[in-house]
């Protein structure tokens, strides 16, 4: 599984012209999921996202975690982070999961984060046109893959 992490002050997802989800402080994470990826990395994610000191403590240092700030999380299934680039110059998805491996993942990773912040996490919806809308705060944007957990 590869994410991107951005810490915000504000994101949003709207679909077909209509909200869907939306959050304050807090972590817009674009997930990407491919075969080879199982529930291990979702809990490994999992706990890594929720202990991620990248909110700021009284001194102005990156020092608490979204659990500590008590921030909100939004989850954007983003299949493009398994974009292959190396052949010319149009993405080929051949590394991103399939719908029935990736959509479970996706589910099973939203439902942990949220028992793991204990408030619901915003969601996008799988394969849609979803337009995200962001306020990056720092900015802060940190990319993790559990293929490289070192």
């Amino acid at each position: 599984m590869r994410i991107v992490i951005q810490r915000v002050s504000k994101a949003s997802v709207t679909i077909d012209g209509q909200l869907h989800s939306s959050i304050g402080q807090g972590l817009l994470i674009l997930l990407g999921v491919c075969d080879e990826d199982s529930s291990e990395d979702v809990d490994w994610l999992v706990k890594k996202v929720a202990a991620l000191r990248v909110f700021n403590d009284d001194e102005g240092v990156m020092n608490r975690s979204v659990t500590d700030v008590g921030g909100e999380a939004l989850v954007v299934s983003q299949f493009t982070l398994y974009a292959s680039y190396k052949k010319g110059n149009r993405p080929s998805w051949f590394r991103a999961g399939s719908h029935e491996h990736s959509i479970p993942l996706y589910e099973e990773f939203c439902r942990k984060l949220s028992e793991q912040l204990g408030k619901p996490v915003g969601t996008g919806e799988f394969g849609a046109d979803m337009k995200v809308a962001l306020l990056n705060d720092g900015p802060v944007t940190i990319c993790m893959d559990t293929k490289n957990k070192e």
